[in-house]
């Protein structure tokens, strides 16, 4: 284990014991998490909004129609990639896997105003680096009762009978199916008593150019009364998110990692807060990062033997967009 992971985990459940909140923000790899004091947030490096707990109080006028022009990555690319992962699912050594890439994007928003103007449960603005407006929750602990809500299946909202459509697809009920089932094993290292509470239920996501339809489940399960001072080590324990690696997750991630082209670094990672008495945490999909070469808008979705190449490179794209209206 990492110094710094180390750290962050004696440092969250320290703060969980002593009912101090905190914000942590943690990178796919766990390589450089963040741990700090709500109290002690400089909103000049940092902005948040976990669903209504947010740091800032002025938010700017939307004023200009948004423009996001998408550059992703050759279709040949991601096809190369894309059998690679297919020879391993069918070696046995995978049979999910979140595959990802980054896409160029021009825009006429900055980092901040994208923060701003985008509607989401789950935004972050950090360092003028990187700016995430996320639908997805990791998990959320109230009460001793901690629940998770895993996001896969994703659909044009337009094309006919688009909800029917996805939630009778073969291949996306199986990869839901094998998320739902891995989040409940993850959920069962900390907690008792898991069950699925609500599979496969559909939510709404309007986008600057399309709405989608965003298919979730729910999972709970019940924590010790300690739970507090061991916040650290139960966050941690469920990483990184099943949703956005794969499954069986340990070797899924080392094919991830051999495939992708590119470091995610906080991209799929996670961030949350705790308020002195209860946990609320997303997953950093819907990532946009400022590089040297521009802006890069990071995303993915996951690969099965049923996946059809020409469909999840169009779902990539389709995720690539800003939750502006």
């Amino acid at each position: 284990m990492s110094y710094q992971k180390t750290v962050a985990i004696n440092l969250m459940n320290e703060y969980g014991r002593n009912n101090i909140p905190f914000l942590f923000i943690i990178d796919f790899e766990m390589n450089k998490p963040i741990v700090v004091k709500l109290k002690e947030i400089d909103p000049a490096v940092l902005l948040f909004d976990i669903n209504g707990t947010k740091n800032y109080h002025v938010h700017p006028v939307q004023n200009k129609k948004t423009v996001l022009e998408k550059r992703p990555v050759s279709i040949d690319i991601y096809k190369a990639a894309f059998n690679k992962i297919l020879s391993e699912i069918k070696a046995g050594n995978s049979y999910l896997l979140n595959l990802t890439f980054p896409t160029n994007i021009e825009t006429n928003l900055s980092l901040d105003e994208i923060f701003f103007y985008s509607r989401a449960n789950y935004k972050l603005l950090y360092k003028n680096m990187f700016v995430v407006f996320s639908p997805e929750s990791f998990v959320k602990i109230s009460d001793g009762i901690i629940s998770s809500y895993p996001m896969k299946g994703t659909i044009d909202a337009l094309i006919k009978d688009a909800q029917d459509l996805i939630l009778g697809n073969e291949k996306e009920t199986a990869e839901h199916t094998t998320i739902v089932d891995l989040i409940r094993n993850d959920l069962s290292i900390v907690a008792k008593n898991v069950k699925v509470e609500k599979f496969r239920y559909v939510d709404k996501i309007v986008t600057n150019d399309k709405t989608l339809l965003q298919v979730s489940s729910k999972i709970t399960g019940m924590l010790d009364d300690d739970y507090p001072g061991k916040i650290g080590d139960i966050i941690f324990n469920l990483l990184p998110a099943g949703s956005i690696s794969g499954a069986p997750k340990k070797k899924t991630v080392e094919i991830i990692k051999d495939v992708e082209t590119y470091s995610r670094g906080f991209y799929t990672g996670i961030f949350g807060c705790f308020d002195g008495s209860s946990l609320d945490s997303g997953v950093m999909i819907r990532f946009i990062e400022k590089t040297e070469d521009g802006l890069i808008f990071k995303s993915g979705g996951g690969i099965t033997y049923l996946s059809n190449p020409e469909s999840e490179y169009q779902e990539l794209i389709d995720k690539v967009y800003v939750p502006i209206t």
